[in-house]
């Protein structure tokens, strides 16, 4: 990384605003460039600031946050937006992937965790995903469940490994369970995401909820 990641922070509520701007200023990877009340403020900050992340309050008056993420996305694919809430509702979570955040914090979470996620997020790294991944989805999932024509094309294998990462075991825990390598397990979630042209592990949870039949 040759430059701190510009930063913007979206949330309606002054004092949480400065609360993550608190949490982030004293991380060198980050730089706050600057912040916004609400979405239509949000998507005319990222017009003119060009920040490489937003972080997105869910919960916003007028224009929340999922439709703000939408217009974002829509406009400025480049830039990466995390969804902020207070709930771990996983509709929510399932809404903002579709429209295309590249995840999803929980704010009562641990300032380190927090920042162990947007390091791994930012860095494209999963492992920090994995754990919201296997909590915000497991206990939903559906079953009756149709495989789209993308998931025609995955090996048993792969299909295999789509579902362990939905439970939000580890790789390690995943290769004892297909008595395999975990360099394996490791090289087969790559291939899912080139595959499916997803970015983490958040996204090939939801696929496979969506997707495949247990």
């Amino acid at each position: 990384m040759d430059h701190p990641y510009r930063v913007l922070i979206t949330d309606d509520h002054p004092h949480a605003r400065e609360a993550i701007a608190t949490m982030l200023e004293d991380d060198p990877i980050f730089q706050i460039v600057g912040q916004a009340k609400n979405g239509e403020e949000a998507i005319e900050l990222c017009q003119v600031l060009i920040p490489d992340i937003v972080l997105m309050d869910i919960e916003m008056p007028g224009l929340n946050g999922l439709e703000t993420t939408k217009i974002i996305k829509e406009k400025f694919h480049y830039i990466k937006v995390i969804i902020l809430s207070v709930s771990d509702n996983v509709a929510d979570l399932f809404t903002a992937i579709q429209y295309g955040a590249q995840g999803y914090l929980l704010k009562n979470m641990d300032p380190d965790d927090w920042l162990q996620y947007l390091h791994s997020i930012m860095e494209g790294s999963s492992e920090a995903t994995r754990g919201m991944a296997g909590k915000l989805l497991y206990q939903f999932r559906e079953k009756d469940l149709q495989d789209s024509s993308l998931s025609k094309s995955l090996t048993p294998r792969e299909k295999e490994i789509l579902l362990l990462l939905t439970k939000g075991i580890t790789n390690k825990q995943i290769a004892e369970q297909l008595f395999i390598a975990e360099n394996t397990v490791k090289n087969h979630i790559k291939n899912l995401l080139e595959k499916l042209q997803l970015e983490n592990r958040v996204q090939l949870a939801s696929y496979a909820i969506k997707h495949l039949k247990a």
